[in-house]
């Protein structure tokens, strides 16, 4: 007989089992990756988030699983609901503890709805809005989830899409300069150039996974990581404690770009990313010198030729940025989904979101003609 359940931590839960319900390819969905933002102190109550994962069971068999969160606020989602909650402030009700399916500060597509079947995931969803019920929450929502689970959502669930900015191999670049080949004269130029400036500084690249990093390279990167939220005056959730967990559970998808300037003993700037089966996944960056083209260097260009040598197919680097188009990387759709307790608020939000999809789906089609790549020819 399935059963529901809920879970305030991963450490209830069996990795293999967890694991056994997606296909590996989407680091960010492991048992490894949760369980330690959990473990190493990544995730505060007083930050908002307190993990509930809901559970589907056939007697010991896991048949599903939902990584999620009761939230008292909106931090670190990246699929921004603070209109909803003021709408719910001025009616007098409260918006506030409410339910996500998600990844905690990353704003990856990746599956949410783990499960062995289809039935299994639409019953999953299911057991989420009788969580969301039981527990008196205004909603429940779901981000970043992947095109294929669309069709698991019923219609009480409100779509919501926006534009991240990603870089695909069509197939055909096996390193940087097919890349460039296939850009029109003015981008391929201007690229050229930003990595002439870096190079000419005396900037240097070191490309590491987890189990090739020590423990200096390890704690360069988290004093960039903490020197760029300290930029933005934002609060860093990740501790030390879970960038070493990264590189001891999860060693080769663990990717540090460290840059290194003649003369200097310890490296300058540095990103840290994710690799999944075929994808690379930028996360954080940090510098301690303003040189000119060192942020596209290491956030983007180094991505690039990791993709190319490595054979990955696709690079995230985060969210946001309309500068990434010049250097390769399109809009593309990201999707979420909302389920509203409140029939009322629920009726008014579905028509905000059709306007709001409505408007997405133009600004990204005006951002589509702005390609830097050149044309290509039917046949």
């Amino acid at each position: 007989m399935t059963q529901a359940f809920e879970a305030a931590s991963l450490a209830e839960i069996p990795a293999d089992a967890w694991d056994a319900l997606h296909d590996g390819r989407n680091p960010f969905v492991g048992h490894a990756f949760l369980h330690g933002l959990e473990r190493e102190g990544c995730l505060r109550a007083g930050w908002g988030w307190t993990p509930r994962h809901i559970l589907l069971r056939d007697g010991d068999r896991l048949l599903a699983a939902a990584p999620g969160y009761l939230k008292t606020n909106s931090h670190g989602e990246f699929v921004f609901d603070h209109a909803w909650a003021h709408a719910y402030a001025r009616h007098g009700q409260h918006y506030f503890p409410k339910w996500l399916g998600a990844v905690p500060y990353s704003p990856v597509t990746g599956p949410r709805l783990l499960a062995v079947d289809d039935d299994a995931r639409r019953a999953l969803l299911a057991a989420i809005v009788a969580h969301a019920r039981a527990g008196g929450l205004s909603s429940a929502h779901v981000n970043f989830h992947t095109e294929a689970e669309d069709a698991a959502f019923g219609p009480d669930w409100l779509p919501r899409v926006d534009v991240q900015y990603h870089w695909r191999n069509p197939g055909g670049w096996t390193c940087f300069d097919d890349y460039l080949a296939a850009m029109d004269h003015k981008h391929r130029k201007n690229i050229r150039q930003e990595r002439a400036r870096v190079a000419r500084a005396g900037v240097r690249f070191r490309v590491l996974h987890g189990d090739e990093a020590g423990d200096d390279d390890l704690d360069a990167i988290y004093g960039f990581y903490l020197r760029t939220f300290a930029e933005y005056g934002n609060s860093p959730a990740l501790t030390p404690g879970f960038l070493r967990h990264l590189a001891r559970a999860m060693p080769r998808q663990l990717v540090l770009v460290l840059a290194d300037l003649d003369g200097e003993p310890a490296p300058i700037a540095g990103a840290l990313c994710l690799r999944g089966a075929d994808t690379l996944y930028g996360r954080y960056w940090g510098a301690d010198r303003a040189l000119p083209g060192l942020h596209f260097e290491t956030c983007y260009y180094q991505g690039i030729e990791y993709c190319l040598r490595e054979g990955l197919t696709t690079f995230e680097p985060g969210a946001q940025g309309e500068h990434k188009i010049a250097r390769g990387f399109l809009p593309t759709f990201v999707r979420s989904r909302h389920w509203i307790a409140d029939a009322g608020f629920a009726a008014a939000l579905r028509p905000w979101c059709a306007e709001e999809a409505a408007s997405v789906r133009a600004y990204k089609a005006m951002l589509d003609a702005h390609s830097p790549f050149k044309p290509v020819a039917a046949g």
